[in-house]
């Protein structure tokens, strides 16, 4: 691995191996999101607990202090919205060149394998790929599922991120699941964990990550999980004692409950 693409690789991930990415990119797609309508205000207090943040040109030049910040990984790919037709109709948004402008460590870029459109995302990982190798800036390959949530098995998440590797992403995310040691022994590249749509309480978050962590995951991309929750502080530590601690999901909730409660009594103190 040349000089510059190791650098940016150990930007992201820590001396322990693993990492936590965290998401801010949604509105590429869905528009002001759900407590992400001011993303430098929601990232703020997360960003002292991220090792890097997956994020938009438009958000990141708007929205984030570059004398104040983590490593970037600059999403690049789009073009569609929840209203309309496909979304896995997506293409290249950003040039390589915009990437080195903006200091990114990585490039990310979703891929949408078993629709209309896996071809085209598909080829479109490999030109991003061959960008990103000639300057040194590692991809990272997201396994986008669209609004179909009921792909994330094993054996679908096993074929995309696989594919995803051989076509030369240097990390994979893509989404926890039943059996997902399958997925992360047929994928030869480091995997990162989505979170997908918010969960109705902390625990099972919580759990799925303790799990994937177990099962050869090296960390986590959480977004909604973390900045929806009604204490995304208290979240965001719980998650990063499994990822670089290796809490157990009872250990880090109970982090989570108590950094709550501690933020509770003082704010009745006020």
């Amino acid at each position: 691995m040349d000089w510059g693409m190791a650098n940016r690789m150990a930007q992201l991930i820590q001396p322990d191996g693993h990492c936590l990415f965290m998401p801010i990119d949604h509105g590429y797609f869905q528009g002001p999101t759900r407590k992400l309508e001011e993303p430098g205000n929601t990232l703020g207090p997360l960003l002292p607990y991220s090792d890097a943040v997956f994020v938009t040109r438009g958000v990141l030049r708007s929205a984030i202090d570059p004398a104040k910040t983590k490593p970037i990984i600059l999403r690049v790919s789009g073009g569609t919205s929840m209203v309309g037709k496909d979304l896995a109709n997506e293409g290249i948004t950003t040039s390589i060149e915009e990437a080195l402008r903006l200091n990114a460590s990585a490039v990310g870029i979703s891929i949408f394998v078993g629709t209309d459109y896996e071809r085209e995302s598909l080829l479109n990982l490999s030109k991003l790929v061959d960008e990103g190798e000639r300057y040194g800036i590692p991809v990272m390959a997201v396994t986008a599922v669209g609004k179909e949530l009921e792909k994330r098995d094993a054996r679908y998440l096993g074929l995309c991120s696989r594919i995803a590797a051989e076509l030369g992403a240097r990390v994979v995310k893509t989404y926890w699941c039943e059996g997902f040691e399958k997925v992360v022994r047929g994928c030869p590249v480091p995997v990162v964990m989505a979170g997908g749509p918010q969960f109705d309480s902390e625990l099972p978050v919580l759990e799925f990550v303790h799990d994937g962590m177990q099962k050869g995951a090296i960390g986590v991309n959480l977004g909604r999980n973390v900045w929806q929750n009604d204490h995304p502080v208290a979240m965001i530590k719980a998650i990063r004692a499994i990822v670089h601690e290796n809490a157990s999901a009872k250990e880090a909730y109970d982090i989570f409950t108590s950094v709550r409660n501690e933020k509770l009594a003082l704010s009745r103190s006020r």
